[in-house]
């Protein structure tokens, strides 16, 4: 005799829950960047657009689908016109991205002119069409600038979601005041003000690791700035660049201590490309200098040693590193360059000047880099990584010629680096060692977006957090060059043509 047993309802209903969760998750992890979602999305658009539009009547042929491709090359020339026209650094944006802005003018001119004298279907995917090339239009834009990794990503960032970890400050103090230590680090809005820099900022955030909690007061913890591209909101390092996870784990294998993370607003708006500069655009350096600084000692009790600060920036965020720690070396003792520029950068030396400055040359050599070191002269105790897209195995180590960095002999990589960062690395690191900033340039492999971003973050913490004095942290050297004794006064050269070392 056989037995057959049928199954519970609960227990199809849980197979079926559990089925649920594992495509939901799967769908949140898709990549907007590479893989198959954003070639099928471009496929499938193309196929909707071409049937829509169709071959239809010789009028349409010869009046109505000239226009539609007029208005398309309008739209695409226009979009083109703007980017360029609110000075933003970075990439030369892909030619994809204008290509679906003017298809999208297309399908819009196209639906316009064709509506009456077309089949229902026809005007149903004339319809469709404009949502779709609207959709690729995003895609390229993303995969150009890497903001959104994941669809997880995209849909926080979209419907404004908690970011990882995130609690309130009232949270904050009850698990002070009961002595509550979290397994993880927290994520905390805050609103800073700005009454010294009068410069108009979104919600910041800062990041409080488990160490942060052993003890009330608060021990005086490091602090790294985290400051984003020019197209940026606050929150971008934590949701693009993956700041949370990574910085997590690393308080994970060091019994819970990490420095404390200042996710800052450089720029006050979305579009707003500062370059961390006091200048037409708002204070931005008096705001990150003046109010965020005070603000993080006086509320969450870090250090106020300039050896226990650090910045660590992306893009624009980049040239603000370096910019910031050279003007303020009594404030600042390291940072982290990535893939930034040798001088604040909106475009031409002349535009930048202009839209900085307001035309002030003298305001413009205030925030050089170059021309603020040759006037400091000789720096002390100041460190610093740069880090840049390219291949490591074509990026050989070699001293500088004060022996007291390290920057790769690899020659100019087009491909990573269209804006010539790498070169701006090179220089800046070599520049800053003959003056006394103990530097390594450091490549891997990548492209100018949040994804190398985030990796080159996660190479340069060990480091950082050494460097910051953060407590259980030893000190790594920087990649190329032996540890420097605490004075950072002796150094020692790497042989030449080493390869970048692995800490």
């Amino acid at each position: 005799m056989m037995w057959c047993v049928r199954p519970s309802t609960t227990t199809v209903a849980t197979v079926r829950v559990n089925e649920i969760e594992t495509l939901r998750h799967h769908i949140a992890h898709l990549s907007l960047i590479h893989g198959w979602v954003p070639t099928t999305a471009q496929a499938i658009t193309a196929v909707v657009l071409v049937c829509a539009i169709g071959w239809r009547s010789r009028r349409w042929r010869m009046l109505w689908l000239p226009a539609a491709v007029t208005v398309g090359l309008v739209s695409a020339l226009s979009a083109h016109w703007y980017i360029g026209s609110i000075g933003v650094a970075g990439d030369p944006a892909p030619r994809m991205l204008w290509m679906w802005i003017g298809l999208t003018g297309l399908a819009v001119a196209a639906l316009l002119a064709g509506w009456a004298d077309t089949q229902w279907w026809r005007r149903g995917l004339s319809v469709l069409a404009i949502p779709l090339c609207l959709l690729c239009s995003a895609l390229s834009l993303n995969l150009w600038v890497g903001y959104f990794p994941t669809v997880h990503t995209a849909w926080n960032q979209l419907t404004a979601g908690p970011l990882p970890g995130q609690v309130d400050r009232v949270t904050v103090t009850a698990m002070q005041l009961t002595g509550a230590r979290p397994t993880h680090g927290v994520v905390v809005p805050v609103l800073i003000g700005a009454d010294a820099s009068k410069f108009t900022h979104r919600r910041e955030f800062v990041y409080l690791p488990p160490a942060w909690f052993a003890s009330n007061p608060p021990p005086r913890l490091p602090t790294a700035m985290m400051i984003g591209s020019a197209l940026n909101t606050p929150a971008d390092w934590l949701r693009a660049g993956n700041a949370v996870v990574t910085i997590d784990d690393f308080a994970s294998a060091h019994g819970g201590n990490a420095p404390v993370l200042a996710f800052v607003d450089a720029t006050g708006a979305f579009n707003n490309d500062t370059e961390c500069v006091n200048g037409s655009r708002g204070n931005a350096a008096a705001h990150l200098t003046k109010d965020v600084f005070p603000y993080l000692i006086s509320n969450f009790g870090v250090s106020a040693d300039r050896a226990n600060w650090g910045i660590v920036g992306w893009s624009m965020g980049g040239t603000c590193a370096v910019d910031l720690t050279v003007r303020h070396p009594e404030m600042f003792s390291a940072f982290v360059d990535i893939a930034g520029d040798l001088s604040p950068n909106t475009g031409t030396k002349e535009q930048t000047i202009n839209q900085l400055f307001g035309g002030n040359v003298d305001a413009w050599d205030a925030f050089d880099p170059t021309t603020v070191i040759t006037k400091h002269g000789h720096y002390k105790a100041i460190s610093a990584w740069f880090e840049i897209p390219g291949a490591p195995e074509t990026h050989h180590q070699t001293a500088t010629p004060a022996h007291n960095g390290a920057a790769p002999a690899g020659g100019h990589d087009p491909a990573g680096n269209p804006e010539g960062q790498d070169v701006a690395a090179d220089s800046l690191c070599a520049f800053g060692s003959a003056n006394g900033i103990r530097c390594a340039v450091v490549a891997q492999p990548g492209k100018h977006d949040w994804v190398f971003a985030g990796q080159a973050f996660a190479a340069a913490l060990p480091w950082l957090a050494g460097r910051l004095r953060t407590p259980g942290v030893p000190r790594t050297p920087l990649p190329g060059l032996t540890l420097a004794p605490a004075s950072l006064t002796a150094v020692a050269p790497t042989p030449l043509g080493q390869r970048p070392a692995g800490n």
